[in-house]
């Protein structure tokens, strides 16, 4: 990924939903001007989920999900509606498409009430205009004739879909709030097994462009070269961000005047909620043998034989704890609905969720009263410096003294 590439994560989702043959594929086809979605007459050929990056004028950077019929039947049917379903966890803007020449029914009125429970911004787009002698009116203020197949209304969905964006402007940024033009920000990142080949991890890269975009200096180096760097710099760097891995090591080599953080705390902030994870940290203490953990990851990718999640952090819990512990996996997509079989959980930073999404899971945790934390939180109260890795948020590192 290059650096001016914006990260499906950071891009405005929009979902698509509505029944079969209700002109779903059809009206992202028509949308993006893109031949993106199979079209066919036949019912539930739209059988997962289908996301696609582009840019969409005049919103920009988006997330386009077409999605299974919520009508569907049948036991696999089931398990298309749930997929259909778990869209919703991550869609910034819901786009209800109903067969015009069928009108609105029970199942596309559930999807509305499912929208405003969620609090998700939506339209109610009637689709097949072309085909209606009469179009009913509505009193829905979000709601459109179209027609997919002639265009009609397009670009008016288009700069319906624009109004309803999230805005920007008091979004949070990774590091930018930390620091100052012309600071220096030190990252230390780990090259060994598990680092990908000819490029850096997603946070990493989010981060320098953050820092640059901020008019700091961005030095990046590994863990074993930072003290001779500190020791070289002729200016005292703002803040050191490292690989949660080496944790310790970074804390050893960084003198106290500097601040120090990982990227996973940093996305903790970012992405969900810094104070909630900080005090799910503590709940290792509460560890009982038999206990079952649950370790998540945002993304997919092959993992290595030392690898963080499934297999560092296992082992560092159990010697933290002297507990036997059970564990168990998820990646990607997958996010457990019952959670009470879990006595903490232990997430990843999120950077290939948005942010609905990662807050989405976290409020899941707390209304099963389930505590969580996150990846670098973890690691850094297991090695005892939890308190120094949160000293650049001063609001937090307040409410964890008062504790």
């Amino acid at each position: 990924m290059s650096l001016n590439t914006t990260p499906s994560s950071d891009r405005v989702h929009i979902g698509v939903f509505g029944r079969r043959n209700a002109g779903k594929s059809s009206v992202v086809n028509a949308v993006t001007g893109q031949n993106l979605a199979i079209v066919s007459d036949i019912k539930g050929t739209t059988t997962d989920p289908v996301y696609k990056a582009m840019e969409l004028l005049p919103l920009g950077p988006v997330m386009i999900i077409d999605t299974p019929g919520i009508d569907d039947e049948g036991e696999l049917g089931a398990l298309r509606v749930k997929k259909s379903k778990q869209v919703l966890n991550k869609t910034d803007i819901a786009v209800l498409i109903i067969d015009g020449t069928a009108g609105k029914t029970r199942e596309d009125e559930e999807l509305i009430t499912l929208f405003k429970q969620k609090g998700i911004s939506y339209l109610v787009v009637y689709n097949k205009a072309d085909q209606c002698k009469e179009r009913p009116a509505t009193n829905e203020r979000n709601a459109l004739w179209i027609s997919a197949a002639t265009g009609e209304n397009i670009q008016v969905l288009k700069e319906m879909i624009a109004k309803l964006a999230p805005q920007e402007e008091s979004k949070l940024r990774i590091v930018a709030d930390l620091i100052n033009p012309s600071d220096f920000v030190v990252l230390v990142v780990p090259i060994d097994k598990a680092a990908p080949k000819g490029r850096l991890i997603l946070p990493q890269q989010q981060t320098i462009r953050d820092i640059l975009e901020s008019d700091a200096t961005a030095i990046v180096v590994k863990e074993y070269e930072l003290r001779d760097t500190l020791m070289s710099l002729g200016k005292k760097p703002k803040l050191v961000i490292t690989d949660s891995q080496v944790f310790a090591k970074v804390s050893a080599d960084t003198p106290k005047d500097i601040w120090l953080t990982s990227f996973s705390i940093l996305f903790a902030r970012y992405k969900g909620n810094l104070e909630l994870t900080v005090k799910g940290a503590k709940a290792v203490e509460a560890l009982n043998d038999g206990d079952t953990v649950l370790i998540c990851e945002g993304c997919t990718h092959h993992r290595q034989c030392d690898d963080i999640g499934s297999v560092k952090l296992p082992r560092w819990m159990k010697q933290h704890t002297g507990k036997q512990l059970n564990f168990k996996f998820t990646s990607g997509t997958e996010f457990p609905d019952d959670l009470s079989q879990y006595k903490l959980i232990v997430h990843c930073g999120g950077c290939m969720l948005n942010e609905r999404e990662m807050k989405y899971r976290l409020q899941c945790a707390v209304d099963q009263n389930i505590p969580v934390t996150n990846y670098g939180l973890l690691i850094a109260y297991m090695q005892g410096i939890l308190k120094r890795s949160i000293e650049p948020f001063p609001d937090i590192a307040m409410s964890l003294e008062e504790e």
